[in-house]
This record gives C-alpha cells, sequence and structure tokens, in this order.
C-alpha cells in the first residue's frame, strides 16, 4: 500500500503522522492539513500555517503522492518552490513549508500491488471493479447527471464520490454535476 511519512517540529515537540492511500478522512481521497481540526486530518496548531492549507492525495494512475495548495494567500512552499495554485509531486525527501513549519517527507513507500483487504459496512454491497458501470437503459430516454473532477476534467458517476476520481485519484467533492441530455431513441 503507497504511503509516505511527515515529520515536523511544533511546540518544541517532533511530530510524525503517515499517510496511506485511500485512508479514511474527512475528505475522501485526500489528507487536509491545516490548523482547523474540524476541516483537517492532520492539524498543526501553529498561526502561520492556515486553517485549510493544504491536501495530500495518491494517484494511482501515476503512481505519485502529490500535495495540492489550497490557498491562494499563504500558499506552501515545497522544495523550494512556491506552490500559487495547483499541485506538485512530492519525492522521498521533499520540504514543505507551511507558514513557518517546516515539515520533512522522512518515509515513501510506492507499493501497488494488489492487496486483498475487506470494505467498512456501507461498502460491503458496492462492486469495486476497474471497469467503468454500465447504466440500465431505460425504457424512456431520461437525462442524467455525473460529476467532473477538479483535476483531470473527466466525467465520473455519482456513486465514486466517496471514493475519487479512478483516474487521477482526485477527490469529487467539489466536482461540478455535469447534465448528460438522454439519448434519442431510435425508431
Amino acid at each position: 500500500m503507497p504511503e509516505l511519512t511527515l515529520e515536523w517540529q511544533e511546540a518544541g515537540r517532533k511530530k510524525t503522522q503517515t499517510i496511506s492511500a485511500g485512508q479514511p478522512s474527512k475528505n475522501p481521497g485526500t489528507v487536509r492539513i491545516g490548523r482547523d481540526p474540524a476541516r483537517c486530518d492532520i492539524t498543526i496548531a501553529n498561526p502561520t500555517v492556515s486553517g485549510l492549507h493544504v491536501e495530500i492525495f495518491f494517484s494511482f494512475e501515476q503512481e505519485k503522492f502529490f500535495l495540492r495548495n489550497l490557498r491562494e494567500i499563504n500558499p506552501p512552499v515545497v522544495d523550494g518552490r512556491r506552490i500559487i495554485q495547483g499541485e506538485i509531486v512530492l519525492k522521498p525527501d521533499s520540504t514543505i513549508y507551511l507558514g513557518q513549519i517546516i515539515v520533512k517527507v522522512v518515509s515513501y513507500v510506492v507499493d501497488v500491488s494488489p492487496t486483498v483487504f475487506s470494505l467498512p459496512e456501507p461498502f460491503e454491497s458496492m462492486s469495486l471493479s476497474l471497469e467503468e458501470p454500465k447504466p440500465k437503459k431505460p425504457s424512456r430516454p431520461t437525462p442524467s447527471y455525473q460529476l467532473q473532477c477538479p483535476s483531470c476534467g473527466r466525467l465520473c458517476y455519482y456513486e465514486w464520490i466517496d471514493i475519487g476520481c479512478r483516474w487521477c485519484g482526485s477527490s469529487l467533492a467539489a466536482a461540478a454535476s455535469v447534465f448528460i441530455p438522454p439519448e434519442e431513441e431510435s425508431t
């Protein structure tokens, strides 16, 4: 299972946190870091860190961890590069500045070999396959909606909202709904 470990100093104490691909979080598909415990999975209680500062996610397609900036003001600096918008690949020795806090990637493991695991209760009946679900053909054409991934722009089914985009791994929580007009029936 892909995972990375972060390390930083907070109030004179060394803190460590491991992030695994697909781990439960407040924003499925990503792990958010900031000062606000209501919105973040990893909280750093330092006034120079924004309430919701960055998020880290794993892309199974690219087999890499990425850091995405969530702030226009007070952007993070990763490996000496200010990330005003978008995302950047994290490396095994990356250094991340969140305000005045220095966060280091101290461990980085990318093993995407298949792993057998059991799904939590609500997902037991859900089929997770790499094939796109095929909707049943209705007796009459009906309009539908899908989610447009905010990162790669591909259309995703609503059923994937808790799992994330199957192409890039991004969260679909902020995805736009897209109207798909009904197909005309051929006579």
